[in-house]
């Protein structure tokens, strides 16, 4: 036993941070302190929006700091002030190392895939992308570099062959809250190992990244495999979206948001990649390399969300 209860300080943003803070203060944990973004303008009257766990930390009475700036020496004040044993970071920015080596125990982090694959922004998203069955959550020791520290657990989790990035993120969430009670728990009972990432995966097996997702990176190449389409398509449901474009009869190009769909494997050797097929009234499908993607909702650019009745009643007599 390392410590009985341990002074916590939690960083985290936005709301898969709040279940893990939530679990921790739930669980019984001394949270000294909580670190979060500061607030941002949002929405089309740009009024200053405020990050989820700085709500849960005003509605629970949990003392939170906003700093602009992460290397003040205000700041750094405050931290040391807060005596902190441990800290823990849930989806917050890269911290300097004079914040992670404050604590005698120790600043770990959780991140939503199986370490060392995975290492960057995006890592639900990407697993889909990549047609991945398994991914999970991973609990590690900050270092200077991003995502490399030893790791503490891990849990493992299946991804369903329709399952979307929205659906895999509630899931490793809640994963994920547990697993960062757990290894606060680890820590205080000195049973935990942590394990050198370079000795986890042999050399041999190349490591998939999870870079930050921009919006060239949204558009759907319809010549690629249908099944790699759609799991483009669902790595990027619900947000930021898979996006296309679909021609009009005056010649212009409909700017659309994939939001759900299916594959239809039907044989469409006739239609090439890119190509709409639609009846105008119920459905609406677009060709890619040995099959078809058949679309149950969209957004078209600047309107509502709409299913593909609702769309085609608009737009069907439009289309080209």
């Amino acid at each position: 036993m390392i410590k009985e209860n341990p002074r916590l300080v939690f960083f985290g943003t936005p709301e898969f941070a709040v279940v893990s803070l939530d679990a921790l203060v739930a669980s019984g944990f001394d949270v000294v302190g909580v670190v979060t973004a500061p607030d941002k303008p949002a929405g089309r009257g740009l009024s200053l929006a405020e990050p989820a766990v700085k709500k849960y930390a005003l509605a629970s009475g949990l003392p939170y700091f906003q700093p602009t700036n992460l290397k003040s020496s205000d700041f750094l004040q405050t931290l040391s002030e807060l005596k902190p044993d441990l800290q823990v970071v849930v989806a917050f920015r890269m911290l300097p190392r004079e914040i992670w080596e404050m604590p005698s125990l120790g600043t770990f982090n959780l991140h939503a895939s199986l370490l060392p694959q995975y290492r960057g922004a995006a890592p639900i998203n990407h697993a889909i992308i990549n047609g991945e069955t398994e991914t999970g959550v991973t609990t590690f020791f900050i270092n200077e570099k991003i995502d490399t520290g030893a790791i503490l657990l891990q849990t493992r989790t299946g991804i369903g062959p329709d399952e979307t990035a929205g659906q895999l993120h509630d899931k490793l969430m809640k994963d994920g809250a547990h697993l960062v009670v757990e290894t606060v728990k680890r820590i205080m009972e000195g049973t935990v190992s942590p394990q050198d990432q370079t000795k986890i995966v042999p050399i041999a097996v190349s490591l998939k990244p999870a870079p930050k997702i921009y919006r060239e990176n949204t558009i759907i190449d319809w010549n690629r495999e249908v099944d790699k389409v759609y799991n483009k398509i669902r790595g990027l449901t619900p947000f930021p979206g898979a996006f296309s474009e679909i021609r009009m009869k005056d010649g212009s190009h409909l700017r659309i948001k994939i939001v759900s769909a299916q594959i239809d494997k039907s044989p469409v050797s006739s239609f090439s990649p890119g190509m709409v097929t639609t009846d105008r009234k119920r459905f609406l499908k677009i060709s890619a390399v040995h099959g078809a993607i058949l679309i149950h909702s969209l957004q078209p650019a600047a309107r509502k969300l709409m299913n593909i009745g609702e769309f085609l009643n608009g737009f069907g007599s439009k289309l080209a």
